[in-house]
């Protein structure tokens, strides 16, 4: 039997804000239109590419508010995915960096779920999410006691998944420490097709992202004002007001620009400043597309994506210091926009599409053989 006969069903935490793990819900859809989507709140003006989705919302859509505010009903998501019934599945494919990884399914049942991160806000980055954002700090009373129950929870329910695919190294040795389980890596896809690379650069350097305080806009903030460099800032968030106060006359902060707009920012841009963590990062990988180099910091999946040298540098300890030495090393050296942009060709949709098809077809056979 073929994969596409089987009976499939596609599993994501929310569909309310477009991310990294609606985008590969969005891939998963094109590579099985007719299954069915679960998630426990969805915004369908948001997502129109899922307009002819069979969506399937959980009960928390009758809470007032919640679909506007899901951060705050995380400790109701792992009753509501358990409610989910995919007994009637051959494969469930999950796209996960909460609670969906812990649907229940039958003993015959392929669970595979891509694992964006393990909760970021119940693991290691917990004290930082009660201290700096506002929804944890203003409800820490509330957020603490269920604390444990949650963390608790998600260890046992990734022992539901039958396999597990890390969208980066970095991801897989979190799903090892966390979950003591292991992974697979298989990167996500980028719409590099939206990109193209040019040699005519601006003086410009660029940041994009939303303005919150582990991005570390401050960093970039800090050191163009320390070298005087000419800087544009895309993004909204609740660092905004801060960041514009330390600004000089040098950073200019653009706001939320249109998509028609960012793939021209990207490609006039002399390169992209990345000073954070991200369990991936596909900002880094839009830029290289557009021929920009990146400066980044020496961690996370920006380690998979850049080639040091060829489509950028790295530094070494996250401060100002670190960042304005990489600035002085990447001035001095002559970048080729064509050599960046084909850098990354390997990060693209088909090519992802590809691999996961190839990796499935493998998983089902080996389940099936264990199962026998």
């Amino acid at each position: 039997m073929q994969i596409q006969d089987l009976k499939v069903a596609l599993v994501c935490d929310w569909l309310t804000v477009p991310a990294g793990a609606e985008r590969v819900i969005l891939e998963f859809h094109e590579l099985f239109p007719k299954a069915p989507i679960y998630t426990t709140l969805y915004k369908k003006e948001r997502f129109p590419q899922f307009r002819d989705a069979d969506v399937h919302e959980s009960y928390l859509r009758f809470i007032p508010g919640a679909r506007s505010a899901h951060q705050l009903f995380f400790p109701l998501m792992p009753r509501a995915f358990e409610r989910m019934d995919f007994s009637e599945y051959d494969i469930v494919i999950s796209s996960s960096h909460s609670a969906a990884k812990g649907i229940i399914t039958k003993p015959g049942t392929l669970h595979i779920s891509y694992c964006h991160s393990p909760m970021r806000y119940v693991w290691d980055q917990s004290h930082e999410y009660q201290e700096r954002y506002k929804p944890f700090r203003f409800l820490k009373f509330l957020y603490q006691p269920v604390l444990h129950r949650i963390r608790m929870w998600d260890r046992l329910a990734a022992e539901r998944v039958d396999v597990f695919i890390a969208n980066s190294h970095f991801v897989k040795e979190r799903i090892k420490k966390y979950y003591k389980r292991d992974s697979h890596v298989l990167w996500p896809p980028v719409d590099l097709q939206r990109f193209t690379p040019s040699s005519k650069k601006t003086e410009n350097y660029l940041a994009v992202g939303r303005l919150t305080p582990y991005k570390r806009f401050d960093l970039v903030v800090e050191v163009a004002n320390k070298k005087k460099l000419p800087l544009k800032i895309v993004g909204e968030g609740p660092e905004l007001a801060a960041l514009k106060r330390k600004a000089g006359p040098t950073v200019e902060f653009l706001g939320r620009v249109s998509e028609d707009e960012l793939p021209e920012l990207y490609q006039k841009s002399k390169a992209l400043l990345f000073p954070q963590v991200e369990d991936f990062g596909i900002v880094p990988l839009e830029a290289m597309a557009s021929g920009t180099p990146v400066i980044a910091y020496k961690a996370g999946g920006a380690l998979d994506t850049i080639e040091e040298g060829v489509s950028g540098l790295f530094f070494d300890d996250q401060n100002a210091d670190s960042l304005v030495a990489a600035v002085e090393r990447f001035e001095k050296k002559k970048w080729d926009a064509e050599k960046v942009a084909k850098s990354v060709q390997i990060f693209s949709r088909a090519h992802f599409k590809t691999k996961f098809l190839h990796f499935l077809e493998k998983s089902w056979k080996e389940h099936k053989e264990m199962l026998a």
